[in-house]
């Protein structure tokens, strides 16, 4: 087994980077979803409500991150002194606006009042203490540091669609091959080089996975979702992948050699 590819996502919800490698600190992967946008109640806002959030794209150069807003231009992402309080899920957490350009053409995109907020490293907020007990911290990912798929499984449910599906559909980090199908299900600890990985929630999927990642529009063709919940079903809901937390830090890089321990 080994890491078939790796993504970032400098801004929640937004088009995602393929790299060759990234770093590990606190947070998760360095520079991921450490930026989320805002809506005018200060809730945090995805592709789950606004499927387009797909076609705004983002890149990292020299630690800057700048997002290209279809029709209106490439920003540099500028945080500002003010802060505020945004709700991501059930966490109200400290964020810094982000600098009013980008906020107002994103705005304009969306057809409504929308702002860039920063969490910055002062800002802390928990990972779920009933699957971590340990004090650990997450960005502004939907509650772990790191998700983790795997190829195979990808492939084995391509085999059912009319239309196969990309696995950026499902916004890992991590992306394992030289497994069988499903069989992330039962790792319980993987290690990449030197960093270690506790694999500690599947991932349960909603319908940003039905989004066409490059148009930004639900695509009803192929409905990866409706596929899964037919056999990938449980009390929690439909699974795809493994949420993960590090032990500790390091460099994780395309090609490095995995090994898991698995549940029995």
């Amino acid at each position: 087994m080994k890491v078939h590819s790796l993504m970032i996502y400098p801004v929640k919800s937004l088009a995602g980077i393929q790299v060759q490698a990234f770093e590990l600190d606190d947070f998760g992967p360095v520079g991921d979803r450490r930026w989320m946008i805002i809506d005018n109640d200060r809730h945090f806002v995805t592709q789950r409500k606004m499927p387009s959030l797909a076609r705004v794209t983002t890149r990292v150069i020299n630690n800057q991150i700048d997002v290209n807003i279809p029709g209106k231009g490439t920003f540099t992402l500028t945080a500002t002194d003010e802060v505020l309080p945004a709700l991501v899920w059930r966490d109200w957490v400290q964020a810094q606006v982000g600098e009013a350009s980008a906020n107002e053409a994103l705005s304009q995109f969306c057809g409504q009042p929308m702002r860039f907020v920063y969490m910055p490293q002062t800002t802390f907020r928990r990972v779920d203490a009933t699957r971590v007990s340990d004090l650990r911290r997450v960005s502004f990912a939907d509650g772990f540091p790191l998700l983790i798929t795997n190829l195979a499984s990808l492939e084995e449910l391509n085999g059912r669609l009319q239309s196969p599906v990309e696995m950026r559909r499902f916004r890992p980090n991590i992306v394992i091959e030289g497994a069988e199908p499903w069989a992330e299900d039962h790792w319980r600890e993987l290690v990449i080089g030197t960093s270690r990985l506790n694999l500690v929630k599947p991932c349960f999927r909603c319908v940003m996975t039905t989004v066409d990642p490059d148009t930004g529009i639900k695509d009803i063709s192929t409905q990866p979702l409706k596929m899964l919940a037919g056999y990938r079903r449980t009390d929690g809901g439909v699974v795809f992948g493994m949420n993960a937390i590090h032990e500790t830090s390091g460099r994780i890089t395309v090609g490095d050699t995995a090994t898991v321990n698995i549940t029995e």
